[in-house]
Parts: structure tokens; C-alpha cells; sequence
């Protein structure tokens, strides 16, 4: 059953259509591709699924809620958190406090009695920094920490949101090799426990690894759907994105 459901949406940027009739489907518990070349749109779906854009036309579910004139703190409410492209976290505070202010915003939505059910946010700060690996460097302010590590803090501090669907805007950039496979690492865990996750990434390897199915966009438009197989295999793909001499 579909968690978070993207149907026929529209947004025009004065005569431009970034996003021309798009459709898209997250599912519980599975990591969910969108890749496409730079200005394909992805991003501006992003920003169309967390409210921060208007669509002209379509509809956004995430289950049983319609979103359409639903604010983007409500949305956040609701379950959905994201990162950015270009990175946005506290760069005067450490790692672990970027994730604990999370933490805390997130007790304050909590219905449930402070005193009971509620893990506190120190406790549930240090549970995803072991969670992401940021152990090493917790206590570090980050703007002082290299980019990729900055990007699991970011990571690091949607996941204190506690959401039902993770939307992942690059979060590879910076990252080594070996990171990268820690990171591919973290997101199959996460999808394991139940969370939604839509991945743009430019690393293709990655994606091509984690994810059960992706979706090409491009020009706003999704000209693809299918495994990474049917995927690397798709004429239009490859003349679009990928590159003939993926196979």
C-alpha cells in the first residue's frame, strides 16, 4: 500500500512547466529513487511534497491525508521531513545539538505525556548519532566538520523528527567511498524498520543498489518507471541521464 502518493502534478514557473502531469508512488518500508539530470525537477517535487511550493494542478496523499492546502509545519507533523541540496544545518552548534533541537521540536508535537512514552531528546540524540556514526565527532561544531559529515548530521536531524516518509536531497555529496557504503548501509536499516524513503542522488551506483524502483524525470517530466534493471535498460534513460554505456 502506497505511503506517500503523487498524482498528475503540475507547477509552472511563469510559461515553464517544471512539472508536467508527474506522477509518483513511495511505499512503506522501501527506498524509492527519482533521479534525472540537473533541472529535470526534482528538487521542485521535493519542495511540492513538503508544501514549499504550490502545484497549478494534482494531487498529493500521504495515506489517508490529502495535502493539498495543508502547510509545510503541518506536513512535518504529519510525518514527512527532508534534507536539502544545499545543506542546511546550524553551523555554530555540534552535531549532537543540531539533532537534539530536533529532538525537542519533535517532543513538543508529541500528544503523549512527557513523563511517559516519549524517549527524552538527549537520549534520543545520542541513539541517532550512534544510529548515523557520528560518534566521533558529536561534540564538534559543525560547521567545522567536513561537507559529507555535515550531511549525516542533516540526516541525522530529520531522522529526530521521528517521520513516516524521508525525503533525501543528495545525501551522498562529500561523502568517501567507504561512507558511502556505510551510508547505503543506514538507509536499507531504515527501510527495514518501516520508513518511506524518496532518494535523489547523482551517485547512480548507489542508487542502482538501494533502491526497489525508480523514477526518471526529465525536462518535468517522468519518462521512466521500473527496477534498476528495467531502469539501466530504458533507451530513454540512457540517451536522457544515464549514459549509453550503462547496461
Amino acid at each position: 500500500m502506497p505511503l506517500l502518493e503523487v498524482e498528475q502534478v503540475v507547477v509552472h514557473f511563469g510559461g515553464v512547466r517544471a512539472l508536467d502531469e508527474v506522477d509518483l508512488v513511495v511505499d512503506a518500508g522501501a527506498i524509492t529513487g527519482l533521479i534525472g539530470p540537473n533541472g529535470a525537477g526534482k528538487t521542485t517535487l521535493f519542495n511540492a511534497i513538503c508544501g514549499l511550493q504550490a502545484v497549478d494542478k494534482g494531487r498529493i496523499r500521504l495515506g489517508e491525508d490529502d495535502l493539498g492546502g495543508i502547510s509545510p509545519h503541518r506536513r512535518a507533523r504529519l510525518g514527512i521531513a527532508r534534507t536539502f541540496q544545499r545543506l542546511e544545518v546550524f553551523g555554530s552548534m555540534s552535531a549532537r545539538d543540531n539533532i537534539r533541537v530536533a529532538a525537542e521540536v519533535r517532543r513538543g508535537w508529541s500528544r503523549a505525556n512527557r513523563g511517559t512514552g516519549v524517549t527524552p531528546p538527549g537520549e534520543r540524540a545520542a541513539e541517532i548519532i550512534d544510529q548515523v556514526g557520528l560518534r566521533d565527532v558529536a561534540d564538534v561544531r559543525v560547521d567545522s566538520l567536513p561537507t559529507g559529515l555535515a550531511r549525516l548530521v542533516e540526516v541525522g536531524r530529520a531522522l529526530a523528527a521521528e517521520p513516516r516518509v524521508l525525503l533525501l536531497d543528495e545525501p551522498s555529496s562529500g561523502l568517501s567511498e567507504e561512507e558511502t557504503d556505510d551510508f547505503a548501509v543506514l538507509l536499507e536499516a531504515l527501510a527495514a524498520d518501516g520508513l518511506a524513503i524518496l532518494l535523489v542522488e547523482h551517485d547512480v551506483e548507489l542508487v542502482m543498489r538501494v533502491c526497489s524502483d525508480i523514477h526518471v524525470l526529465d525536462f518535468g517530466r517522468v519518462i521512466a518507471v521500473g527496477t534498476p534493471k528495467e531502469v539501466q535498460r530504458d533507451p530513454l534513460v540512457q540517451a536522457a541521464y544515464l549514459g549509453s554505456g550503462v547496461g
